[in-house]
C-alpha cells in the first residue's frame, strides 16, 4: 500500500506540474509519448535474480519496495496520472459537464473496485501469472489507443480556459455548490484539512485490515474488503446524484456505531465474528462517507483540481506511512485503528455555528472527557475488587456506562471524540476475565504474543489470535509436545514411523513456533528449524516464556533465519530424513510453500526412504486436496489424518485438533502410517489447476459452510 500510494502521489504531482505549466496541447503530446516508452518495459515481471537478494533475518519493506519500483515503478506511475489528466483535459471542453468534472473521479474508483474484486473472482482462477502480465500489456496498449483519442477530441473542442469558483453560501439541492466566475485563491488551511481528511481513511482502512486480521479473523482476502469499500466511498460521494443524506451518516450513524465499537475495542472482544466483522467494517464505511463526503463538497472548480487531487494524494500517502512504517515501530499492538476512530469522530462536522462557540464550552470539550477516562480507570480498578456485583456484567458498569455519559456530548464532536479517546486509555485498567499477557511484539511479519492462560497453567504464543504453540509451566511437564504436536495427535505417529527407522538421522522444520516439536528429537538426530520471523526466534529461545529449545531435547537444533524457500536450497541435497511444513502467518499457510515447485524442492533434499509431512490445520481453507494435487503430480503417495474429534480429557490435557498430511516417493517408507486406518489416502487430481508459483487459486478452496 506503501508503494501503491506513494507511486500515485508521484503521478498526481506529475499532473499537476503538466497541467499548471504546459498548455493542454503539450501536454496530451507529452503523455502519449511517456505512455509509448513505458510500453517498452512490458509485460511485467520478476526474475529470479531479484527473488534471491531477498535479506535474511532483517526487516524485508525496503527490498520489498525496491523490487516494486523496479518491477512496476513505471507503468503504474504513468497509469496513476491519468485520472486527474484526463479529467482536467475535460474541464477544457465544450461539454455541459466540463464544468464539474469530478463525477469522472466516481467512475475511476468505480473501475478500481470491479478490478479488485474481479482479480481473486474472475483473473486468478482462470489465468496463469504469465498470462496475466501479458493481458495486461494487452489492455495497457488498448488504453493508450483510447487516450490518444480523447486527445484528439480535446484538440477540436478546446476551449480557452475560463477561471472558476464556487460560492460557499449557496449549495445546490444534489449538494453542489453553485459555479460562478471569478477565481478564488486556496488557503494552506485548507490545503492542510484535505490532507486531513484522506489521512484519517487512508490510516483507518489500513489498521481496519490490521486489526480483524490479527484480533478477530485471519481469514485470506480479508483485506479485499476494507480497500472495496474505501473505493466503494468514493465512488458515492463523487457521484453527481448522492444516494445517502449526510446528515444521517454524520449525526447518527457514525456516533451509534463508534459506541458499539469503542465497547468491543476496549472489551478485546473477538467473538462472535458474524457480528464483529459488519460492524467494523460498517463503522469504517461510514466514517469514510463522512472524510470522503467532507473532501467531495470542499472540491474546488476545475482550475485547482489536479492540486486538489495531489493534496488528498499527500493525504493517502501519510496514512499509508503512518500505518505501514511508524506504527509497527512505536506501538506493540494495533493502537493505530482505535487511534483512527477517535479521529474519524472528531471531524464529523459540527452543526453549531462558531458564533456560538463560548470559552466554557471550548474548556469543557476538555475536561469533561478526562473525567470520563478517570471514571472508566476508576471503575475498572475498583470494581472488580469491590465484589458487589457479578463478575458477568462488569463490563456494563466499567465501559458501558461511561459510553452512555460520551453518547450525551454526541452535539459537540471534540467532547463526543476525546471521550471515546479517553475512554479507550482508562479501559486499560480493566483486566476483565482473560489471561494475562506477558510479551507483545511487532513486526513486518504481525504481532506476536505470549500469554499466561486463564487458568495459570501454561504459556501460549499467539500470532494475531491463532494459537501457534502452548507449554505448561510445572517443570514435571514442561517437554510434553501440547495443541496440534501432542504425542497422540498426527504428528505423534509420524516421529514414531520416523524413529523405527534409526538411519534416517536428519528432520527440518519449517517453522519454528515455540519450539515445541524439538520434544521428539532423539540423541542419534540433527534438527534445523527455518522461520522467517526474528521476533518467533527471539520468543522460542527465552526460557522466561519457553524452554523447548534448552530443555526438552537431547540435542541442539540449528535455526535458519529466512525464507525456507530461499534458505532451504542451501542444505545438502538428499540429507533429510523427514521435512516438517508448519509456517504459518497467523492462520494461514503461505502459497509459495505449498507449490509444485516448493514440492520439487523438498524432495531434492529428502533422502531415499524419507517423508514430507505438511500441517494443514485451517480455520478457512481446506487444503487437503490442493497438497494430494500435488502428490500426483509428483507421483508420490500420500495420506491424511484429521484428529477433529477430541475428548474434553484430551483438550485438558493440552491436546488441540489438527490436520497432517504426509508424502512418500513409496508406500513403504511411510512405515506403520500406511496400516493405520486413521491416515486415510488422498487422491490427487492431474489437472491443469496444480497450483505452482505460476498459478493459485484461494477461492476454490474456501470453508464456505
Amino acid at each position: 500500500m506503501v508503494f501503491f500510494q506513494g507511486m500515485l502521489l508521484a503521478g498526481y504531482t506529475y499532473s499537476h506540474v503538466m497541467s499548471a505549466r504546459l498548455g493542454v496541447r503539450s501536454q496530451s503530446v507529452i503523455h502519449i509519448m511517456l505512455l509509448l516508452m513505458t510500453a517498452l518495459l512490458l509485460p511485467i515481471g520478476l526474475s529470479s535474480n531479484s527473488i534471491h537478494t531477498l535479506p535474511s533475518g532483517s526487516n524485508p519493506v525496503y527490498w520489498l519496495l525496491k523490487c516494486l519500483l523496479i518491477t512496476m515503478g513505471l507503468p503504474f506511475f504513468i497509469v496513476s496520472t491519468n485520472g486527474p489528466l484526463l479529467q482536467k483535459w475535460f474541464s477544457r471542453t465544450s461539454h455541459h459537464r466540463a464544468k464539474d468534472p469530478y463525477f469522472l473521479y466516481g467512475a475511476s474508483n468505480l473501475g478500481s473496485l470491479l478490478a479488485l474484486l474481479g482479480y481473486p473472482l474472475l483473473m486468478e482462477p482462470a489465468l496463469r501469472l504469465q498470462q496475466q502480465s501479458w493481458l495486461w500489456t494487452l489492455v495497457y496498449a488498448l488504453l493508450v489507443v483510447l487516450i490518444f483519442s480523447c486527445a484528439v477530441v480535446l484538440w477540436k473542442s478546446h476551449t480557452p480556459s475560463v477561471k472558476f469558483t464556487r460560492t460557499t453560501d449557496e449549495v445546490e439541492p444534489e449538494g453542489i455548490p453553485e459555479i460562478v466566475t471569478r477565481a478564488a485563491p486556496i488557503s494552506l488551511e485548507q490545503r492542510l484539512w484535505w490532507v486531513c481528511l484522506a489521512f484519517i481513511p487512508s490510516s483507518l482502512m489500513l489498521g481496519l485490515t490490521a486489526y480483524l486480521s490479527t484480533d478477530i479473523s485471519p481469514m485470506p482476502l480479508l483485506w479485499v474488503i476494507p480497500l472495496s469499500i474505501y473505493l466503494l466511498t468514493f465512488t458515492l460521494v463523487f457521484a453527481k446524484t448522492p444516494l445517502l443524506p449526510k446528515r444521517l451518516l454524520a449525526r447518527f450513524a457514525l456516533p451509534i456505531t463508534a459506541v458499539i465499537l469503542t465497547l468491543a475495542v476496549v472489551m478485546r472482544a473477538t467473538q462472535p465474528t458474524w457480528a464483529l466483522i459488519p460492524l467494523n467494517l460498517l463503522f469504517f464505511f461510514v466514517a469514510a462517507m463522512v472524510c470522503h463526503g467532507r473532501l467531495a463538497n470542499e472540491r474546488p472548480v476545475p482550475e485547482h483540481l489536479t492540486e486538489f487531487y495531489l493534496w488528498m494524494s499527500i493525504g493517502g500517502v501519510l496514512g499509508g506511512l503512518f500505518n505501514a512504517l511508524v506504527a509497527p515501530s512505536i506501538f506493540n499492538t494495533v493502537v493505530e485503528y482505535p487511534l483512527m476512530i477517535v479521529l474519524a469522530c472528531l471531524v464529523r462536522p459540527s452543526e453549531r455555528a462558531k458564533e456560538e462557540e463560548r470559552t466554557l464550552h471550548r474548556q469543557l470539550d476538555f475536561g469533561l472527557p478526562l473525567g470520563v477516562g478517570l471514571l472508566t480507570a476508576g471503575l475498572g480498578l475498583l470494581l472488580p475488587r469491590a465484589g458487589i456485583i457479578p463478575e458477568n456484567i462488569h463490563p456494563l458498569f466499567v465501559i458501558g456506562l461511561p459510553l452512555i455519559l460520551t453518547y450525551a456530548f454526541v452535539e459537540r464532536p471534540t467532547r463526543f471524540a476525546l471521550s471515546l479517546g479517553a475512554i479507550m486509555i482508562g479501559g486499560s485498567f480493566y483486566a476483565g476475565t482473560g489471561g494475562s499477557t506477558l510479551h507483545v511484539g511487532r513486526n513486518f511479519f504481525g504481532v506476536s504474543r505470549v500469554a499466561l492462560n486463564p487458568a495459570g497453567t501454561t504459556h501460549q504464543l499467539y500470532h494475531g489470535n491463532t494459537l501457534h504453540g502452548q507449554q505448561f509451566i510445572d517443570p514435571a511437564r514442561q517437554c510434553e509436545p501440547l495443541t496440534y504436536y501432542h504425542r497422540s495427535g498426527p504428528l505423534g505417529q509420524v516421529f514414531e514411523s520416523l524413529n523405527a527407522r534409526p538411519a534416517l538421522t536428519n528432520v527440518a522444520v519449517i517453522g519454528l513456533g515455540a519450539g515445541t516439536a524439538i520434544s521428539y528429537a532423539t540423541p542419534n538426530q540433527n534438527w534445523t528449524f527455518y522461520e522467517i520471523d526474528p521476533a518467533v526466534v527471539s520468543i522460542a529461545r527465552n526460557p522466561k516464556y519457553f524452554t523447548y529449545l534448552q530443555n526438552c531435547a537431547p540435542i541442539k537444533a540449528e535455526i535458519v533465519v529466512g525464507d525456507a524457500r530461499l534458505r532451504l536450497q542451501d542444505a545438502v541435497d538428499g540429507s533429510y530424513g523427514l521435512i516438517i511444513l508448519d509456517a504459518f502467518s497467523s492462520d494461514a499457510v503461505p502459497v509459495h510453500l505449498i507449490t509444485r515447485q516448493a514440492v520439487d524442492l523438498y524432495l531434492s533434499k529428502l533422502a531415499n526412504g524419507g517423508m514430507l509431512a505438511f500441517h494443514i490445520s485451517n480455520r478457512h481453507l481446506d487444503l487437503k486436496q490442493v497438497v494430494g494435487d500435488l502428490a500426483k503430480s509428483a507421483n508420490l503417495t500420500c495420506l491424511n489424518n484429521n484428529d477433529a474429534e477430541l475428548s474434553a480429557a484430551q483438550i485438558d490435557n493440552g491436546k488441540l485438533p489438527s490436520e497432517w498430511v504426509v508424502m512418500a516417493r513409496r508406500a513403504e517408507d511411510l512405515g506403520n502410517l500406511a496400516r493405520d486406518p486413521h491416515w486415510r489416502a488422498v487422491n490427487g487430481r492431474v489437472e491443469r489447476n496444480i497450483w505452482t508459483d505460476d498459478f493459485s487459486n484461494i477461492m476454490s478452496v474456501f470453508r464456505w459452510k
